[in-house]
């Protein structure tokens, strides 16, 4: 028995030394983004995406485009060309189907498009693909003609159905046409901004979860999850609108449970909400999807202090594996998530430069609480331990 508390006490300890050093060694960045490519890789080949698809609609196709884009992050351009194969198949288009103005819905258009144009700005450009290139080019335009079009800032991503934060990736693949190309779309981004400011969230002055497909007025207020992804690409569109709209953000969903942070709801705080598919469940108000994703949200808008503690976090919480090359979260359990995670972690702008940081800076002691709870939880096998001995003294 004596032998079972010592190791049980050891094990313990372990947990909580190598926590604490996750804690407050600085995030892996690109090498560990690239371990996390390696383990993605052969388990897209074994059926991830597959998998993920079962989970919501979006699945396959996320899981593809956030490797390659990541992929791209990183150089390895290769990996990226593989992902794009796989979104312009049948299996990637196959959920975005019916009658909407722009074919396949600004869902699937739009990340296609940002994807496409990222592998090219990232090539020289004589070695750019011509078939690449014009495909590049024609959806751009084809984006840009549905937005012109529309009596909302908001397309349809399926039939009757839209949602603002998918409009915000298409506009700014046309940044990002107009930075690797001749300039065309300048107009109908800033008038794509101007629609969109008109239509924000009551409550929060954010951009809306949902919004009508006809009017674009919000039907549902701002919530983390598409939070954390707008905030990663309005720099790319508009660095002004995108302070704005990062400062809000911030004050809005960042959270610290317990004192337990930094952590990003789904709901803004004092507003309680459901969880839902993208959120997965919510822990306290907390969505560990929309928290992996601010990091890049972060890295974006300059806030490096946030993106390098909501890093440090997920270090400790994601339970990171390390095999041979590879690296995974959760044991593994949810590639997605690792996808997710790899290109947060990647982020860096491809249209503007990087935004000066935000006057809010995370305090340089939130780690000392959870450091505390390690502590704590490292020495009480041990008091335990010590309490019994001295208990079984006094008996004797």
């Amino acid at each position: 028995m004596r032998t079972l508390r010592l190791i049980l006490a050891v094990a313990v300890s372990a947990v909580a030394v190598l926590a604490t050093v996750r804690l407050v060694a600085p995030a892996d960045g690109d090498p560990g983004v690239r371990r996390q490519l390696a383990h993605l890789r052969s388990s897209l080949e074994s059926g991830a995406a597959e998998d993920a698809q079962k989970l919501f609609p979006e699945g396959y196709f996320f899981s593809y485009v956030l490797y390659g884009l990541a992929a791209v992050d990183v150089g390895r351009l290769d990996d990226a060309r593989w992902a794009l194969t796989r979104l312009e198949s049948d299996a990637g288009r196959a959920p975005f189907t019916g009658d909407m103005p722009l074919r396949y819905g600004v869902f699937y258009r739009g990340w296609v498009n940002w994807l496409r144009g990222g592998i090219l700005l990232h090539q020289p450009e004589a070695a750019r693909d011509a078939t690449q290139l014009r495909a590049f080019e024609n959806d751009s335009a084809e984006i840009a003609a549905a937005f012109d079009a529309a009596p909302t800032p908001f397309l349809p991503s399926y039939p009757g159905q839209a949602w603002p934060v998918d409009s915000t990736v298409a506009i700014a693949s046309l940044r990002l046409h107009d930075k690797l190309l001749t300039p065309a779309y300048d107009i109908t981004a800033i008038r794509w901004l101007a629609n969109a400011e008109a239509r924000l969230d009551p409550a929060t002055q954010l951009l809306p979860h949902t919004a009508d497909a006809d009017t674009g007025e919000p039907t549902s207020g701002a919530q983390g999850t598409s939070q954390s992804i707008i905030n990663r690409f309005l720099p790319e569109i508009d660095p002004e609108f995108a302070r704005q709209q990062y400062s809000r953000f911030r004050n809005s969903f960042l959270a610290a449970p317990l004192g337990l942070g930094p952590t990003v709801r789904e709901h803004p705080v004092g507003v309680d909400g459901p969880a839902n598919v993208d959120s997965g469940p919510l822990v306290l108000g907390v969505s560990l999807s929309a928290t992996a994703v601010t990091i890049g949200a972060a890295k974006a808008n300059g806030d490096e202090t946030l993106a390098d503690g909501l890093a440090r976090f997920g270090e400790v919480a994601g339970v990171p594996i390390y095999t041979p090359g590879e690296k995974r979260y959760a044991f593994g359990a949810a590639p997605i998530g690792d996808a997710f995670l790899a290109w947060s972690k990647s982020a860096r702008p491809w249209v503007g430069v990087a935004s000066a940081p935000p006057p809010r800076v995370l305090s340089r002691w939130w780690q000392v609480p959870l450091l505390t709870l390690f502590l704590a939880v490292g020495l009480a096998p041990w008091l335990v331990g010590a309490g019994l001995r001295r208990r079984r003294e006094h008996l004797a």
